[in-house]
């Protein structure tokens, strides 16, 4: 059973409304950014075997998942001064990018885990850093409740989280595209309080009142758990309880690393499809009678299409490490000007990971041929999974926020949109 921040040091403490279960065993605790990336490189190889399967069946990956965070993969972005590897932000994203060419689908379930964890460490307490990041060392998983449907536009939030008689307080409201709520042991959750200011509240998968419905139908990330989550007069204590609203209204890192994370796993869904599309074209494409030659992969413009498609992959990847370069900077020094530029850098890498990852799921078939639309094959996954994810913010309003940077010196708005 476990306690609240304010009691974690006595062993014997319960407390009313957290009892997620306790801390699994076996977890590997990643020593540096190395160790980090070749734990990514071996798990990934194992992802890969059914992720095919597991998309066509919609399996939920739940030993997949168990087996993720016995890596210690989970916990890598722990900083260092509490027992974590505390890797890069380049790190951090190349590691989502290679889980997320594995399967797109458990690639993406941690995105809102890593971002609760930046959130605590920005505006935790020191109770709640030393309580929250061990319980993630030793396993523990945070999905999220952030984002609701019903509302003006998708920054409105109407949950509300009221004061109570005790001390604490109660959550009631509905959320949705609740990303890896399903599977988590916490589910961080953005919240209205008393005085209109929105807060972050982690809430424990099994609180009483907390219901989580697997009711996600979109065609693409099928086995996300991006369902509902419905909160009925959600009992939380207000040790559990952190700022959200405040890593915004101050320059902090936490919006760039929300947006470097999708654009990992757009990456990751663009290599998945581009190595489809070479192993395809390769071994079972057969060359157009005009162009003269044997195989499909001597096809002249095959090989035009597949020399762009590559350049655009290594462009895309080339812009995603410089920006975690950026966002490690602005983590070491949280200043306007290096928070907008991570911001306006992780938008221009996420403009090219969009674009390459819907381009590599398209080009697969128009290279490839009608035989890779064959649903024994189940390569409509990947464009299924990029279009799906790819619509998370609007690149259009990407590129307005680019050009003003540039061209009106005007730093972007600070939010995880951006």
């Amino acid at each position: 059973m476990s306690q609240s921040p304010s009691l974690a040091a006595s062993s014997d403490a319960a407390s009313a409304v957290v009892h997620p279960q306790l801390p699994r065993t076996g977890v590997t605790r990643i020593r540096d950014d190395a160790h980090a990336l070749e734990a990514a490189r071996v798990l990934a190889t194992d992802l890969a075997q059914e992720a095919s399967a597991r998309d066509r069946e919609r399996r939920l990956p739940w030993p997949e998942l168990e087996r993720y965070v016995r890596s210690g993969l989970w916990g890598i972005s722990v900083p260092r001064e509490y027992g974590g590897a505390g890797v890069s932000k380049v790190t951090l994203a190349e590691v989502t990018a290679i889980i997320s060419a594995a399967d797109g689908s458990i690639g993406q379930i941690p995105q809102n885990h890593f971002y609760a964890v930046e959130l605590i460490r920005v505006n935790g307490s020191e109770a709640q850093k030393r309580f929250y990041f061990e319980r993630v060392l030793q396993g523990d998983r945070l999905g999220n409740a952030l984002a609701e449907i019903g509302t003006k536009n998708s920054a409105e939030r109407k949950t509300r989280l009221s004061a109570d008689a005790e001390g604490g307080f109660r959550i009631n409201g509905r959320k949705f595209y609740a990303t890896g709520a399903l599977y988590a042991d916490w589910v961080p959750t953005s919240a209205i309080d008393d005085g209109g200011v929105q807060q972050l509240a982690l809430v424990p998968r099994n609180a009483v009142g907390l219901t989580i419905i697997d009711d996600w139908s979109g065609f693409g990330q099928r086995t996300t758990g991006s369902g509902s989550a419905i909160f009925d007069n959600v009992p939380v204590p207000a040790d559990a309880v952190l700022g959200f609203q405040a890593a915004f209204d101050r320059p902090t890192q936490v919006g760039p690393l929300a947006q470097l994370l999708h654009a990992a796993i757009d990456l990751g869904l663009a290599r998945a499809a581009y190595e489809d599309l070479i192993r395809f074209v390769k071994t079972r494409s057969r060359p157009w009678f005009d162009s003269g030659v044997e195989r499909a992969s001597d096809d002249p413009l095959t090989l035009r299409e597949v020399g762009d498609l590559t350049i655009q992959l290594h462009a895309a990847e080339a812009l995603l490490e410089r920006a975690g370069r950026k966002v490690d900077t602005a983590t070491r020094e949280q200043s306007a000007e290096n928070v907008a530029a991570a911001s306006v850098a992780v938008a221009e890498a996420r403009v090219l990971t969009t674009d390459v990852a819907l381009a590599a799921s398209t080009k697969l078939f128009e290279l490839a041929g009608t035989q890779s639309t064959l649903a024994e094959g189940n390569l409509d996954r990947h464009w299924r999974n990029a279009r799906t994810h790819t619509l998370h913010d609007p690149v259009r309003w990407k590129y307005h926020v680019i050009g003003n940077y540039y061209l009106n010196d005007k730093n972007p708005p600070r939010h995880g949109a951006i």
